[in-house]
């Protein structure tokens, strides 16, 4: 149990970067707060953690497939995940401040309220076609999840790691709304990406060394 709990801490210190880096996922959480309204943020937050769980489930039974089946195949995706993440990584370093804007509607000053079925589709579908969730799932999996971890422990991590993307969206949608603090939101996230640059390089560079078990 010590050895998944330092698992579990591992995964939730490298995601966190993920979390808070500016982002799409995150201007429409924002936009849905200031143009439908908090609930409707809220249930689109739903949407999005919804989906990072269809991203886990499938990265971790194909990862057990493969490793299953073959090492040469794991040593493939093995060095796509070092590469996305060494590229990540430099994209990050490179990036400067992200201004976090909201596009107003073209005309309509009160837009017509969304059901609660298309704020949730709205957010889990953006998600889900997302295809960089790919390798970087499988990375830190890869990376910081043991071959022997048994499958209901991984798809524990996943849920604990959808559960805190939801809270953060959902404080995104109840606290970050207003000018003010999406301006300090946008001053930090030049250091927020520099921070997340280094760690994912790190992270490529310890990808590199594991073997498949």
């Amino acid at each position: 149990m010590h050895a998944y709990l330092i698992e579990l801490i591992s995964l939730m210190a490298i995601f966190s970067f993920a979390i808070v880096s500016p982002g799409a996922d995150l201007a429409m959480v924002m936009r849905q707060a200031i143009m439908q309204g908090r609930r409707q943020a809220i249930i689109t937050s739903f949407g999005i953690g919804t989906s990072l769980m269809f991203h886990v489930t499938y990265t971790i039974l194909g990862l057990g497939l493969i490793i299953s089946q073959s090492v040469y195949l794991f040593n493939i995706v093995k060095w796509l995940g070092v590469a996305y993440l060494i590229y990540i990584g430099i994209k990050a370093l490179r990036a400067g401040k992200t201004e976090i804007t909201v596009a107003p509607e073209a005309s309509d000053n009160q837009p017509r309220k969304q059901s609660a079925l298309k704020a949730f589709t709205l957010g889990f579908a953006a998600n889900a076609l997302n295809p960089k969730p790919v390798f970087f799932f499988l990375s830190i999996f890869s990376t910081v999840v043991s071959a022997h971890t048994p499958m209901a422990i991984k798809f524990g991590y996943g849920l604990v790691m959808a559960t805190c993307l939801i809270v953060w969206f959902v404080g995104v949608s109840t606290f970050m709304t207003t000018p003010r603090m999406r301006a300090a939101f946008s001053r930090a996230s030049k250091w927020i990406d520099r921070t997340s640059g280094v760690v994912f390089i790190a992270l490529g560079l310890k990808l590199a060394t594991e073997k498949a078990a």
